[in-house]
């Protein structure tokens, strides 16, 4: 019922109204007012011509307990405020930084998390003209600006983002679909790059950088057709998935610059991409108006969700909503109060616990887990959906069994068919989504009991059971990899650094191994060759495993799907105590969780009903 009433707004005045909450299983999430963010002068930005809003967070480990940061693009301004969240009013008066650039507008922006401190935070910044700028907003110094004269290329920067475990290497992607990779201890060059060719797969290609000096670019990627719109690291930094402009999503193994799985959109290009928390799935969106959920162990289409009535222009997945049940194998019942004391939300101090607790799973001695994946969505047509995708949507052949079994995963690039089996859980809710990250090729116990997640519920059901992520994800985490040998030996070497690896290794090492690259393999699997080389004609894909038709994969209707703003969407965060929006006109909103509105924010908005959350 909750879930038909919310997906299917009525017309007219409801669907014109501009929401202020909204209720999913967790409670009441509420626009905090007073938490605002935008310009100083709160004046709606005129918008037209300019590029996306976008937002970035960082925590500097404040002393005082107030460590985060957050730093915004209007126009061409940039800005760099304390973030005060659900806890006190935002200040908009006294920003730590502000930037107005000329000729130029700023396009995105990453913080490198490694090295923030109270008195110092690395910030990339890329513009619309194609560079990149290096800054320190606290110390309020520019330390260095790369593809200054536009050489390396011309087009505007789509996305750059620090290489995960890296203090020094980050990647940065064009409207020319080409990507580079850079070191910010090397300079550019003081004349266009030459290149020699790496490696070479269907639709891509990666150069290294051919001159008698280390410099930038240290790799440069060409991928697919158009503008690469995004990219996205997988939680263990080991691969990168891309979308692009020709609506694939390609996902390559980073550390061996080598083709994984790709993906077609139903129609035109696609805008964003996200990885779940343990790297098992990826959620894609873009001008089909869809969401595209795709396995990366089945490198393969396993739903669609449908909400937006336009171009889909972020999707992020919910660290923080993930519930975890733990069940004992002999006990399949028990009332909704006794499963609600077993339910534990995970925060941001908890992380070390939801790994541990969610590798239990990889122990045939443990008692069953399973969770549920929470993801959103916003887009152009101003709304906000958020999705959960259950085990019925995962594992949807499975016949109703009360038989729990081991379940013995096989290699993630391999797996063989039907390895896979599945088991019921009982019938309470869990939400939200698997934070971990797990090693293939490890046993998992795992349980589901298949519903639909997209059908409305009777009113006496708690709704749609929890469910596992029992197929085996992208790798272990970043120390799993650790190469202490030869550094020489190709850019596998550098780009699968441990992060004590990253941290330590000194700039002439890094010489070294860019004048190593030749040496990759450039083997890939056979099967992959094959099937990238049939199916990605984009009038040929239709009705393939690259794009499936509307029918052949299960549709995800939204949890809730509500108008939150007046222009287009552009950005949408999941953080501990709230979820952040922002939308082309400059406003920054904060949304806080279900009992986490601040005292301060509470007091300000006590004069209405709905200010108090229980």
């Amino acid at each position: 019922m909750l879930i038909s009433k919310m997906a299917a707004e009525g017309g007219g005045k409801e669907m014109n109204e501009i929401k202020t909450q909204f209720t999913t299983r967790e409670g009441v999430y509420k626009l905090l007012t007073h938490s605002e963010y935008s310009r100083p002068n709160r004046v709606p930005f005129n918008s037209q011509g300019s590029n996306p809003v976008k937002v970035s967070f960082v925590n500097v480990n404040d002393q005082s307990g107030n460590g985060d940061r957050i730093c915004f693009n209007v126009g061409r301004e940039l800005y760099f405020y304390i973030y005060k969240g659900v806890r006190k009013a935002a200040d908009l008066s006294k920003p730590i930084d502000k930037r107005i650039y000329k000729g130029t507008q700023p396009t995105c922006h990453d913080f490198n998390h490694l090295t923030a401190t109270a008195e110092s935070v690395s910030l990339l910044v890329g513009f619309s003209a194609g560079q990149v700028q290096l800054i320190d907003p606290i110390k309020k110094e520019t330390s260095k600006l790369f593809n200054e004269e536009r050489l390396i290329d011309k087009s505007r920067v789509t996305c750059v983002k620090w290489v995960p475990g890296s203090e020094s290497l980050f990647l940065v992607s064009h409207a020319s679909g080409n990507m580079y990779l850079y070191n910010v201890e090397h300079t550019c060059g003081t004349t266009a790059p030459h290149y020699q060719l790496l490696k070479q797969g269907e639709s891509y290609s990666v150069h290294t950088c051919k001159s008698k000096s280390t410099r930038n670019p240290l790799l440069k990627w060409t991928v697919g057709e158009g503008a690469l719109n995004e990219f996205a690291f997988s939680p263990d930094g080991k691969f990168l998935a891309c979308v692009s402009q020709d609506g694939f999503l390609r996902v390559f193994n980073f550390d061996a610059v080598e083709l994984h799985g790709t993906m077609k959109s139903y129609f035109g290009g696609l805008l964003c991409v996200c990885w779940s928390p343990d790297g098992k799935y990826i959620v894609a969106g873009g001008e089909d108006d869809l969401v595209t959920v795709w396995s990366f162990l089945d490198c393969r289409v396993i739903a669609r969700g449908h909400g937006h009535k336009s171009w889909v222009s972020v999707v992020a997945f919910d660290h923080y909503t993930t519930s975890v049940e733990e069940s004992d194998p002999m006990e399949f019942s028990g009332s909704d109060e006794d499963f609600q004391d077993q339910m534990i939300h995970f925060g941001r101090d908890r992380a070390n616990s939801t790994q541990s607790r969610l590798s239990k799973r990889n122990s045939t001695d443990s008692r069953p887990v399973s969770v549920t994946y929470r993801f959103g969505s916003v887009g152009q047509d101003t709304q906000l959906c958020l999705w959960d995708l259950t085990e019925d949507i995962l594992f949807p052949h499975l016949p109703l069994s009360r038989t729990r079994t081991h379940t013995n995963v096989m290699n993630a690039t391999s797996p063989p068919a039907g390895a896979t089996l599945i088991t019921n859980a009982s019938s309470n809710t869990t939400n939200g989504n698997n934070s971990g990250a797990n090693t293939p090729g490890i046993n998992s116990l795992s349980t589901t009991l298949p519903r639909s997640n997209s059908l409305p519920h009777s009113a006496g059901t708690t709704t749609t059971t929890a469910n596992n992520t029992n197929k085996a994800g992208s790798g272990g985490g970043i120390g799993s990899c650790m190469m202490d040998s030869a550094i020489a030996t190709g850019v596998s070497k550098f780009a699968t650094l441990s992060l004590h690896d990253r941290k330590e290794r000194h700039h002439e090492k890094d010489h070294k191994r860019n004048h190593s690259m030749g040496h990759i393999s450039s083997k890939s699997s056979d099967k992959l060759n094959l099937l990238t080389k049939t199916k990605t004609d984009p009038a040929k894909t239709l009705g393939t495993l690259l794009c499936p038709r509307m029918e052949d994969v299960p549709l995800l209707e939204p949890l809730i799907c509500k108008k939150i703003a007046h222009e287009r969407l552009t950005v949408l965060i999941f953080l501990e105590d709230c979820l952040v929006t922002a939308c082309q006109e400059g406003f920054i909103c904060t949304w806080a969780r279900p009992g986490k509105v601040g005292l301060l924010s509470s007091q300000n908005q006590a004069s209405s009903p709905s200010g108090t959350v229980v």
